[in-house]
């Protein structure tokens, strides 16, 4: 295969997971729009986490409703736990990385607050284990995961949210996700400050 059919074979396989990911999860990222709006009226928060790309997706959902997406609009009370590395070196250090997350939430979280937990394999015992802390303090979980969820899946209870991208490939797993974050975003001011951007 030469590299212009090998870039165009990553389009047109990144076209047909996000088709089958439109199918699949516009109820459960509706769900999911539905639980963290409640969570902002009623006066909590979303915190995020993932590792790698993943952490990386948390700070952008974290940034886009603190600051702004699409619209001018009042701040929206969002956390990344991925970004103090004085927090995350110190647990990591005097505890166990799984722990690095899970601290902060069981510290920062509260009744009514949600944690968007990320992890393309749904394996991330890190993040399996900020779902254990979020579920400890009373906090509700949207999961994004690649397909079946992993461990993740069998961690969510009551209204938790998962949503489980089609694809075991951890590139096209992170492109939905990306996707899925913005449908986040606009359905939450949609449904928050209504009309259009």
């Amino acid at each position: 295969m030469n590299l212009i059919d090998r870039i165009r074979s990553q389009f047109e396989e990144s076209l047909a997971v996000k088709r089958e990911a439109g199918e699949a999860l516009t109820g459960k990222l509706a769900a999911a729009i539905e639980l963290i709006c409640r969570a902002l009226r009623a006066g909590g928060k979303v915190m995020a986490c993932g590792n790698g790309g993943s952490a990386a997706d948390s700070q952008h959902f974290a940034a886009e409703l603190l600051n702004r997406f699409e619209r001018e609009r009042t701040p929206l009370a969002a956390l990344a736990l991925t970004t103090d590395t004085s927090t995350l070196t110190s647990i990591a250090n005097d505890y166990d990385y799984t722990q690095v997350f899970a601290k902060q939430v069981a510290a920062l979280g509260k009744s009514g607050d949600v944690l968007l937990a990320i992890s393309t394999s749904g394996n991330s015992p890190n993040v399996v284990a900020a779902i254990e802390a979020a579920h400890a303090v009373g906090a509700a979980v949207v999961a994004l995961t690649g397909q079946g969820g992993g461990k993740i899946a069998h961690r969510l209870r009551g209204e938790d949210v998962l949503i489980d991208v089609p694809s075991q490939r951890t590139a096209r797993i992170q492109e939905v996700h990306l996707l899925a974050i913005h449908c986040l975003c606009d359905g939450i001011d949609a449904q928050l400050f209504g009309g259009t951007p």
